[in-house]
């Protein structure tokens, strides 16, 4: 079953050797309405956790040229949260691990001074000057000023399975987990975006909350969602619905795999299922993304031995950004891994009926959370 929540998956995976070479990340993302004018802006809040076991008494950043020069890798809380459109900027605040509480198991919560995320309930504040956003290219963000308050209600989870189970986790079989307990969430409260005032509500929010951890990332990375849906087959909004695509090449024991992807389409409480570790299931994917120059464009086809999925998304370039991240060993491979969260497109979904494909229902998809990028662009 897909819709399995287990927040077990949520807990803390920095023990053992991930505590000296290893991330662990809670991703938020929500659109919220300006409550002057109304008008919709996507958001994200992100909170990254890398090596605490190589803790110092400050934050240990990577990209800086004197911890490069002495072999340092990287320790500390990342605290990233942005918003896309034209104004689209990520900010970081990096905190020290003695300045960090964090609960090790579940639920989790990770804390540092006026910053929380749990399960229910996510709060901080991030500002950075234009100044210090000069002065600093190891913070690796822009500058602006956010802040958030808000409840958290995850509602439908993406639970991968056996790949992401405890056996395999203390194995550290895979290079990188996946685990979306709320990939439609709701979210409620207020954000602060530059001075301007948004106001979050769970009807129009659109949320979605996911973690990755592990010690390395994936090239490429692909990552698509949304639980803003309307069936063409019957124009009603489908409140109950959200859908999942996440992968690129995954690593299991430092051996690539082909490129391949995990995806998931909840209808209505009707699953489609195109995991490829479930092998009864014998998943087929094929996946391209572009770059037109205006756009980037994802187009995936995955099937199985009941059905099949066709999703094309486009985001405009100019509403995304390049999202910035170091690795465990303080490497910075993604250096053009495109972000976005306005993204739109059509999803067909295929019953197989007497061997052949049938089309259950075309759906329109807005508010698309996206991702797309490779090492070496």
């Amino acid at each position: 079953m897909l819709n399995h929540h287990d927040i077990t998956r949520d807990a803390c995976m920095l023990r053992g050797p991930l505590s000296h070479l290893g991330y662990d990340w809670w991703w938020h993302s929500f659109t919220a309405q300006d409550e002057e004018t109304g008008e919709d802006k996507a958001f994200f809040v992100e909170f990254f956790l890398c090596n605490p076991a190589l803790a110092e008494d400050v934050p240990v950043l990577g990209q800086l040229p004197e911890n490069k020069a002495a072999g340092k890798k990287p320790s500390y809380l990342m605290v990233k949260a942005g918003a896309w459109g034209e104004d689209a900027c990520q900010l970081h605040r990096f905190f020290a691990w003695k300045d960090v509480s964090v609960h090790m198991d579940a639920p989790y919560r990770v804390e540092a001074a006026d910053c929380l995320a749990s399960e229910t309930v996510l709060k901080g504040a991030v500002r950075v000057t234009p100044e210090e956003a000069a002065a600093h290219p190891e913070w690796m963000c822009g500058s602006g000023d956010m802040s958030w308050d808000l409840a958290v209600d995850k509602q439908i989870a993406f639970n991968v399975g056996y790949g992401a189970s405890k056996p395999l986790r203390d194995a550290e079989a895979f290079a990188m987990y996946w685990h979306a307990e709320g990939m439609k969430t709701a979210y409620s409260g207020t954000v602060t975006w530059n001075g301007r005032r948004y106001r979050v509500t769970p009807e129009q929010c659109y949320g979605y909350a996911d973690k990755n951890w592990g010690r390395d990332f994936t090239s490429p990375w692909v990552w698509l969602a949304s639980s803003c849906l309307r069936s063409k087959k019957t124009s009603e909004i489908l409140p109950n619905s959200a859908f999942d695509i996440g992968g690129g090449r995954p690593k299991i024991y430092f051996v690539p795999l082909d490129r391949r992807l995990l995806g998931v389409f909840y209808y209505e409480g009707k699953e489609y299922d195109f995991n490829f570790s479930h092998l009864w299931l014998n998943v087929k994917t094929s996946f391209s993304c572009r770059d037109t120059g205006s756009e980037i464009v994802w187009y995936v086809l995955q099937e199985n031995t009941h059905a099949a999925v066709e999703t094309e998304i486009h985001c405009r370039k100019r509403d995304m950004l390049l999202v910035n991240y170091e690795a465990p060993d303080g490497s910075k491979k993604h250096n053009r891994l495109w972000n976005g969260g306005n993204g739109w497109g059509t999803v067909r979904l295929y019953d197989r009926v007497d061997g052949r494909l049938v089309l259950f229902d075309e759906i329109e998809a807005t508010h698309v959370g996206c991702e797309y990028g490779e090492y070496g662009e």
